[in-house]
């Protein structure tokens, strides 16, 4: 039976340490994505759509996977798809997708039938993971600043999981007063949250466990949450690294 996955994060790739400060590392929620396709050598498509498709992007997480045993591809949109979106995503074991814009990326994918590739993907057992707008885009919906600097709510997700989502929960001051105001006036369902660093796998669209980039303490450190109405109040959950019980 076919699992379908999404590893949705704040994180990602971290900065190298020794001197070569332009340098990208996976960090465990990549590592994360990677053990769960199965695979030795598993085959990565990037899509950085949300953040205009930029070179550095691409050229950093090339240059990080490499060094880890994946085969890596890229899926450009800008000026138009550099390959057919279908045989891209048919080649993939895992999907990586940067942050950026979120609006602009759920704009691009409908006009390019990512949006509907994405769901056949999903339900073939590829692995979709991202950061920040690569996290949000699989929900119904979340925060983003895609319309400027005042956070702004959006809905119209690729809705594979029923859930909002929160990201940069922990260092950006508006995020988590904007997502909890949304669950509160209903405009986002439940939403899950993670701290920078952080991420959620989900099997199905159930939350099964917290991800966490590097070593954290589990009391104390950053993490996930559940916001969510629970009998008409406003309830947030702290969920620790680890599974989510």
């Amino acid at each position: 039976m076919t699992t379908r996955r999404i590893l949705a994060t704040s994180g990602g790739f971290l900065p190298r340490r020794d001197g070569r400060y332009n340098g990208r590392l996976p960090g465990r929620t990549v590592l994360q994505a990677l053990h769960l396709s199965g695979k030795d050598r598993p085959r990565v498509l990037l899509l950085e759509t949300a953040g205009g498709d930029n070179d550095t992007y691409f050229t950093l997480k090339y240059q990080a996977l490499s060094r880890v045993g994946a085969d890596v591809d890229h899926l450009a949109l800008f000026p138009m798809p550099n390959q057919p979106v279908e045989e891209a995503l048919g080649r993939a074991d895992v999907v990586w997708v940067g942050g950026g814009s979120v609006a602009n990326l759920l704009a691009c994918w409908r006009v390019h039938g990512v949006d509907a590739a994405m769901r056949d993907a999903w339900e073939r057992g590829v692995v979709l993971a991202g950061v920040s707008a690569g996290s949000i885009c699989w929900h119904v919906g979340g925060a983003t600043d895609s319309y400027g600097p005042q956070l702004r709510p959006i809905t119209d997700g690729l809705g594979l999981l029923p859930y909002g989502n929160g990201v940069h929960y922990d260092s950006e001051a508006q995020r988590r007063p904007l997502v909890q105001s949304l669950v509160a006036d209903g405009t986002l369902p439940t939403t899950y949250c993670t701290d920078d660093r952080v991420g959620i796998l989900y099997e199905g669209t159930d939350p099964v466990e917290v991800v966490t980039d590097e070593d954290v303490d589990p009391d104390t450190g950053p993490t996930a949450y559940r916001v969510e109405l629970v009998d008409g109040t406003l309830v947030e959950t702290r969920l620790a690294p680890g599974p989510i019980t």
